[in-house]
């Protein structure tokens, strides 16, 4: 008589964990080809960045990955925005596409793929206190001891390298916080959009807004493709194709299927991937020192985020 409702009710409920389970199956194998292809980003930029400049790397990247984000976007019909979204998606496209992917392109040239993932780590943390400001949601004390942590850290990056590569080190470093501000801007415009629009079609507008303002880059693109070897030309196209379209789109389907404060935590992988790929496929390895600075930097965006997955949770709650 005790057994059989444990029977019953074991049946049942074994049943529809099945599907989650595989949902989150899915869902982490999402985030993860998404990190594993961002923290490639680095070493392709790094790699093509020695035949191709700043401006045209991020042209062709983008007119590739747009190629490849508008066929998707016809695939599924995403319908267009409407009128009052469309100046916050030039914003995002101009910002997080054009300045971010010209900044980082021109920043690698001065510091290893590992360094500028870990400068660019910092991006959570300044997402955060833009939100504060811009969005008026405050300055909690977890943000108020990340940021000096994080600030520390790309100090000690600059200084570690500044023996040896002078000020264009310094100049480096100060690119990859400008791509990490342009990245952190573009979220924080964003947030509103994705009420409203898909994140496929915010995504692929806002790659063709970016590769649209650096077509001022497309003569001198075709000038050094013209001079340039296959394997950069190779990168390029492999950038816009993966990191760019590829990885928007499993990181859309992860955030879709969990929690934005769990999938964040994941970025914090980019880092370390980024630094061991640099060391297998470019023969690169930041100092020790650097690396030190690298792990204050996390450290400042892992005690930051702490408010953000807070204010995550008592949104949940809210509704």
């Amino acid at each position: 008589m005790t057994t059989e409702p444990a029977v019953r009710t074991g049946t049942p409920a074994s049943a529809p964990s099945s599907p989650a389970r595989r949902q989150a199956l899915l869902a982490s194998a999402a985030a993860g080809v998404t990190v594993v292809l961002w923290a490639s980003a680095f070493v392709g930029i790094r790699s093509a960045g020695h035949a191709l400049a700043p401006g045209p790397l991020a042209l062709a990247r983008l007119l590739v990955g747009s190629l490849v984000l508008g066929t998707m976007v016809v695939i599924r019909r995403e319908p267009l925005p409407a009128r009052r979204d469309w100046p916050g998606i030039v914003a995002c496209g101009v910002l997080w596409f054009g300045l971010y992917n010209v900044a980082l392109n021109a920043a690698e040239r001065m510091v290893d793929a590992g360094t500028a993932s870990m400068l660019v780590g910092v991006a959570p943390v300044l997402l955060v206190l833009i939100a504060g400001v811009v969005l008026r949601e405050g300055f909690p004390r977890p943000l108020m001891l990340g940021l000096p942590l994080s600030f520390a850290g790309l100090v000690v990056i600059g200084l570690s390298s500044s023996g040896g590569g002078g000020g264009s080190v310094g100049w480096g470093v100060l690119l990859c916080f400008v791509a990490a501000l342009a990245y952190s801007c573009s979220v924080v415009i964003q947030k509103p959009l994705l009420a409203r629009v898909s994140p496929l079609q915010i995504t692929f507008l806002a790659c063709t807004v970016g590769a649209v303002t650096c077509l001022p880059f497309a003569p001198a693109l075709v000038r050094e493709a013209g001079h340039a070897h296959a394997s950069p030309l190779a990168w390029a196209v492999y950038l816009g194709a993966l990191p760019t379209a590829v990885a928007f789109t499993t990181w859309a389907y992860a955030l879709a299927r969990t929690s934005a404060g769990r999938l964040g935590v994941t970025t914090y992988l980019v880092p370390p991937i980024s630094v061991l790929l640099g060391w297998l496929v470019l023969g690169e390895v930041p100092g020790w020192v650097a690396l030190v600075g690298g792990v204050l930097c996390l450290a400042g965006v892992a005690v930051s985020r702490l408010r953000l997955e807070r204010w995550t949770r008592q949104s949940a709650a809210g509704r």
